[in-house]
């Protein structure tokens, strides 16, 4: 009898075995003793062939069995051995279990006792804090202040709170806490429900926008200001004076027109951005569209003492997309080398076709290379980013608005191509655009 009693107690520590965890109140007893079926069954088989064989009083087998269907029955499953919880889905359309609902909020939840020890917490909240460990305390797993203070001021007064905190390590991101209490029978708060979302990129978005709006106003602040200061001229000393009417005349043109670029590059910025998501289908001919941009921006050339060339190495270079985009493309291009490499006294316009770097089909390549003073190193990444000069001065003087090489770059985007750059102080830039050929 003790042997089958010693066995016994072996079987019962089995069915007790990997279900230690936080009992989960809304799970049925009935739907855990079947969700162990095998268990359970198992452990009979057992227990029926020790009492044949030791020749053991069947009542105590019985009364053992019961006792191991009653652990079975009355301890919930847990997590599996990294402390996260494994959900079970109820059996019969039952209603779902709390792991249940944990594990299919798609973001990070953490559930905290009083004392801030963690009970549970889903697979999404590995992501953020990738420390956590059921049991142990959350501050050995995530090291911010201001979100500590915020769970013990929710524990003390039971208001929900929602604050933001940043991280440098293991990356720059900025994350969003939202803290809510569970009261517990005495009136007090028993558990809080930490739910975290990654806000990093509306943060970028938002300051984006307000960095735009601040170089478009200060963009448009200062054309305007001239004109008004020509206004009150003409208005006031130059009334009755002709040659200065002229002379300011033709300023204010110009700041006009200044004004008018950037509002259509502002306007063009944004459709380009509204229609990023849909790739043009259209076959275009590049070798067309290089051709009427040398046409329109010859003038120019000769203007400054430009020599600007083509060179078509092959008949035709199809590729889908929007010919009014490609034209604005390479008439920024073009007209930028124009400008500022006219010291170079050359613009060269290349169309070839490469292989693809994945060996698959082939892509268009059109570069725009001048021979002007170069770009340092430094600026080169951010020459497309909206409103930023490499000499600002520089560049109002010859009616650039600061947008030309972000539009370049948000329509190649949108054409699933690349923007490429280099540059060599004093000797060169290039300015390459890549798009997949049509075989």
């Amino acid at each position: 009898m003790s042997m089958v009693m010693e066995r016994s107690w072996l079987l019962t520590k089995l069915a007790w075995s990997g279900v230690a965890g936080p009992v989960s109140s809304n799970r049925n007893i009935l739907n855990r003793i079947w969700g162990r079926r095998w268990l359970v069954l198992s452990i009979a088989v057992l227990l029926a062939a020790l009492v044949l064989w030791d020749s053991a009083n069947p009542w105590h087998g019985l009364l053992i069995f019961a006792m191991i269907v009653a652990a079975t029955g009355t301890i919930p499953s847990t997590g599996g051995h990294d402390g996260s919880i494994q959900p079970t889905l109820p059996e019969g359309g039952g209603k779902p279990s709390f792991d249940d609902l944990v594990m299919a909020i798609p973001d990070p939840v953490i559930v905290l006792d009083s004392e801030l020890a963690v009970r549970y917490f889903n697979r999404r909240a590995r992501d953020i804090v990738p420390n956590l460990r059921i049991s142990e305390a959350l501050t050995y797993a995530l090291r911010v202040p201001e979100l500590i203070d915020a769970i013990r001021s929710a524990l003390d007064t039971g208001a929900s709170r929602q604050i933001e905190y940043s991280e440098r390590v293991p990356i720059d991101r900025v994350i969003e806490a939202q803290i809510s209490t569970i009261a517990g029978e005495n009136g007090r708060t028993a558990f809080v429900v930490i739910v975290l979302r990654d806000v990093t990129q509306r943060h970028r978005v938002e300051q984006m926008r307000v960095d735009f709006v601040a170089n478009a106003s200060h963009e448009l602040r200062t054309p305007l200001a001239s004109l008004l200061g020509f206004v009150e001229t003409l208005q006031g000393p130059a009334r009755n004076d002709a040659a200065a009417r002229e002379k300011f005349l033709d300023i204010m043109r110009s700041q006009a027109n200044r004004m008018s670029r950037l509002i259509d590059d502002l306007l063009s910025l944004s459709r380009i951005e509204l229609n990023a998501h849909v790739q043009p289908d259209k076959p275009v001919e590049l070798g067309a569209v290089v051709g009427h941009v040398a046409d329109t921006l010859g003038p120019l050339a000769q203007d400054r003492s430009v020599t600007l060339s083509v060179d078509k190495r092959v008949p035709m270079l199809e590729v889908r997309g929007e010919r009014d985009e490609l034209i604005r493309v390479f008439e920024n291009l073009v007209e930028n080398a124009i400008k500022y490499g006219a010291s170079g006294g050359k613009v060269e316009v290349t169309l070839d076709s490469q292989p693809k770097p994945q060996g698959k089909g082939r892509e268009a390549v059109v570069t725009v290379r001048d021979y002007g003073p170069g770009i340092e190193a430094e600026h080169v990444p951010r020459l497309t980013e909206r409103f930023y000069r490499v000499d600002a001065a520089k560049s109002r003087e010859k009616g650039g608005t600061g947008l030309g090489l972000a539009i370049v770059k948000h329509i190649v985007a949108r054409h699933r191509g690349r923007l490429g750059i280099e540059s060599v102080p004093g000797e060169s830039t290039v300015f390459s655009v890549r798009i997949d050929q049509i075989d």
